[in-house]
């Protein structure tokens, strides 16, 4: 039986990154070691984290404009270190937010500076992203930050939000990799790796050099920017072995055609699963059709007592972490980069005759 994990994160690798690993996991690039044991000052690892970079400049669009940093600590990490090095307690930072990974942003950004949002926080699920007017912008703010794609509630910025000449920064964790975006209209992005990027433990920033080294704050060294852009990111010892991962699925990324074959890819596997969803009385989206996610698809069956059912049918089928998240409920199919659409196919024929048999 052929599975597919429709987990949010940690989240499916592509199968021939997956086989590399195997092939090489006791004995990498000759060296007769595991990369897993692999000095980060070696030349081998030195040469992996240098075309790391050079892949992701690549592929994403980074100019020379912009330092590339890996960084341990998740997104988490990044609600804290941004207005630490962007912002101050006396600072002002603007928060568009549109989902749960958003109101996060904010509470912690809220802890380091003075916290705006562009419109009231709903205490409710987001279906969509509420408007604001973007000339009401303060432009004196020290950034404006949004999240491009809400996992939980499936709700996805179909393109960067307006906001003068404020410096824009975005939490990319789960749609980066996923489809082309303008990297020029941002001053920051950043992305923990286990969505579209390779396995927890290493976190992908692209920030303006020109931000770098401004705080007005005594920040530690290892939530210092200055700190790996100056070291490469190795100021201590790094995660080896998910930057490893990184850096074969990027190599992955390239062959599937880049940003543009992939975005073609993921938009035919949403696609298929919206519309079969939107044709059926027995499942609904509540998502609003302009900003549905391309990599997160939630969906609620009409009839939420057969909601175990359909779990326990679904993964003895082979299609594993259906369970939407707690504080949205429902069902979630995560179709992240390496889900191939034989898998989106292969759950619409599951969901069509567990209607069938339900309904």
């Amino acid at each position: 039986m052929t599975v597919y994990n429709f987990s949010a994160g940690p989240a499916a690798l592509p199968m021939a990154v997956k086989q590399q690993i195997a092939d090489e996991l006791f004995d990498w690039q000759g060296t007769g070691c595991s990369v897993m044991e692999v000095s980060h000052r070696s030349p081998e690892f030195v040469n992996l984290a240098e075309h790391t970079e050079q892949l992701a400049r690549e592929l994403i669009g980074i100019s020379d404009d912009y330092a590339v940093m890996f960084i341990q600590g998740g997104a988490r990490t990044q609600y804290a270190m941004l207005p630490m090095n962007l912002s101050s307690p006396q600072g002002q930072a603007v928060y568009a937010v549109n989902g749960h990974w958003g109101k996060l942003a904010l509470k912690e950004g809220g802890r380091f500076t003075q916290a705006i949002t562009t419109a009231p926080v709903s205490e409710t699920t987001y279906a969509s992203i509420p408007d604001y007017e973007a000339d009401e912008i303060p432009q004196t703010a020290n950034y404006f930050h949004y999240t491009s794609n809400e996992t939980l509630e499936g709700v996805q910025w179909s393109k960067p939000p307006e906001c003068g000449a404020v410096p824009l920064c975005c939490d990319m964790t789960s749609d980066l990799l996923s489809r082309e975006f303008d990297m020029n209209r941002h001053a920051m992005i950043y992305a923990s790796a286990q969505k579209n990027m390779g396995i927890a433990g290493i976190t992908f920033v692209a920030l303006r050099k020109d931000l770098i080294g401004q705080s007005a704050n005594l920040i530690p060294m290892m939530n210092d920017y200055q700190t790996y852009a100056n070291s490469g990111s190795m100021y201590n010892t790094p995660p080896t072995f998910p930057w490893y991962v990184m850096n074969l699925v990027l190599q992955w990324v390239k062959g599937q055609g880049g940003l543009a074959g992939i975005q073609r890819i993921n938009r035919q596997k949403s696609g298929l699963l919206y519309e079969y969803v939107d044709r059926s009385d027995f499942y609904q989206n509540m998502v609003s059709k302009n900003c549905r996610s391309e990599v997160n698809v939630p969906f609620w069956l009409a009839d939420e007592s057969l909601n175990q059912a359909f779990l326990d049918n679904s993964a003895a089928a082979g299609l594993k972490a259906l369970k939407g998240h707690k504080a949205v409920g429902g069902m979630r199919a995560s179709i992240y980069n390496a889900i191939p659409e034989a898998g989106i196919e292969a759950l619409i024929s599951f969901m069509q005759e567990f209607e069938r048999t339900h309904g």
